[in-house]
């Protein structure tokens, strides 16, 4: 967890200047004036990974004013990737929040000023105060802290008066980038709420950002006993469940898509190949279906075959970073791309080529959970070093993936489908085969080394008994 508080304090006294005594005359001696400091800390905005340049206040978990204890959570960021619980490492009041829920910052700007006592809460409401015209931080809440429930989706004047026919088209609580709403929008923190509370999110209609649910709706929810019984509101939200959105609309990036859009931009600066191979699955196939009842997943087998043919071409587990080096990766970290609300992400299966494919398969799924509900930590998404997008799923056959920043190659899978080949004695037969096309970085990797990587690949898959050492 990132550091949330800065550890200097805010004086509330001037430091009299000093002057430079003169060696001729003797110095009148002076008491030395008593500094009285108040322990006022500017809660900054921290950074949650290495690419996260802003973001965006998910939810407050405390109020102005409300006592707090070391290693409380006190807001919900959502980062580039992630939305996180951030905890303060002081005890103190929160004294005055100066970006609201829905508000963007950047990155070591100040969101919020801690006191230590009751007493300093007015005067860092003061300092938050004469702040407030000087920041830059675009908040998504009006100046009149009465209105800020009503607008804290959006502050513009015509977005408040569109709402109410909003309402009758749909819920709030479908987030834009929500699937059409088949999956709930809410902060880790309201998520760990409705548990406690009991209360399913299904029916609670979220008042944070675009719709989210945060954890005061989900306290209002359990005051008004508003707790929905899961099989109604399943048939509630049946009608609903198509995707509804406001044809020519302008909708900005979410942090996780813009973050997305950067990354793809910096990956046109890098010299990249493609090398496309055929790999019957047969004998996968086989086996998958014999270790399935024991929880393998299929993306944990073809994640632990890529790392071990990758234990026998580490070039193509390097990296360049710089244009003028590279590094040989001492670790074989498998990414894996899984789609989620508003965009992608990477989750990392670390020492995929050392793991049993048992515990490799109970950490994907562990991952694919945290992915969905926001909760990775960075070392989680950000430590790959060679990427797998598969769309086999979706009956894709082949596709060409985009290399991320700093890695050296990325495998996109495709379909495994029944095809007719031609066997060595001259006859037509079936095998199931699929398409992998590698693109990787030119500056490392050159076409004989992706072809003998595939060859690698090609035997381990189509003999998998390593798989299951």
């Amino acid at each position: 967890m990132s550091h949330l508080l800065h550890t200097s304090f805010i004086s509330t006294t001037k430091t009299p200047s000093l002057y430079r005594p003169t060696t001729l005359l003797p110095q009148p001696h002076f008491k030395k004036p008593t500094k009285i400091q108040a322990k006022i800390r500017e809660i900054f905005m921290p950074a949650l990974s290495s690419t996260m340049t802003e973001g965006k206040i998910v939810s407050w978990v405390k109020s102005e004013g409300d006592k707090l204890s070391k290693g409380e959570s006190v807001v919900v960021v959502e980062s580039d990737k992630a939305d996180m619980d951030v905890e303060t490492f002081y005890d103190g009041y929160l004294a005055a929040i100066m970006v609201d829920e829905g508000g963007v910052a950047a990155v070591g700007s100040a969101i919020g000023l801690l006191a230590e006592t009751e007493e300093e809460i007015q005067m860092a409401k003061d300092k938050a105060s004469n702040n407030a015209g000087s920041s830059s931080v675009a908040a998504a809440s009006p100046p009149a802290p009465v209105e800020a429930k009503a607008a804290v989706s959006d502050s513009a004047p015509k977005a408040i008066e569109a709402a109410p026919k909003a309402k009758s088209v749909t819920g709030s609580s479908v987030h834009p980038a929500s699937e059409g709403g088949k999956r709930i929008v809410a902060s880790p923190y309201a998520k760990k709420l409705a548990k406690e509370l009991k209360v399913d999110l299904s029916g609670v209609v979220g008042s944070g950002p675009m719709g989210r649910i945060v954890a005061k709706d989900v306290e209002a929810a359990a005051a008004t006993g508003v707790v929905v019984d899961k099989a109604k509101s399943n048939v509630s939200v049946k009608p609903d469940a198509g995707p509804k959105v406001e044809l020519g609309s302008v909708v900005p990036f979410t942090a996780m898509q813009a973050a997305v859009s950067r990354n793809m931009l910096e990956s046109l600066a890098v010299p990249t190949f493609r090398v496309g191979y055929t790999i019957s699955t047969d004998a996968l196939d086989s086996l998958y279906k014999k270790i399935k009842s024991k929880g393998v997943t299929m993306t944990a087998m073809l994640a632990k075959a890529t790392a071990l043919a990758l234990a026998a071409h580490p070039v193509v587990n390097s990296s360049c970073r710089d244009g003028k080096s590279f590094t040989y990766n001492s670790s074989i970290n498998i990414a894996v791309a899984v789609a989620i609300d508003g965009g992608l992400i990477t989750p990392v299966l670390p020492d995929a080529d050392k793991v049993d494919i048992y515990t490799l398969s109970r950490k994907w799924k562990e991952l694919v959970d945290k992915a969905r509900a926001k909760q990775l930590q960075p070392h989680e998404y950000t430590t790959g070093t060679f990427t797998l997008s598969n769309l086999g799923m979706f009956g894709v056959d082949r596709f060409d993936a985009i290399l991320p920043p700093g890695t050296g190659a990325i495998m996109a899978v495709g379909a495994s489908q029944p095809t007719v080949v031609g066997t060595k004695d001259g006859r037509i037969g079936m095998k199931n085969q699929m398409q992998v096309n590698v693109t990787a970085d030119h500056r490392v990797i050159y076409g004989a080394d992706l072809a003998s990587f595939l060859q690698t690949l090609a035997k381990i898959i189509e003999d998998p008994k390593d798989l299951t050492l």
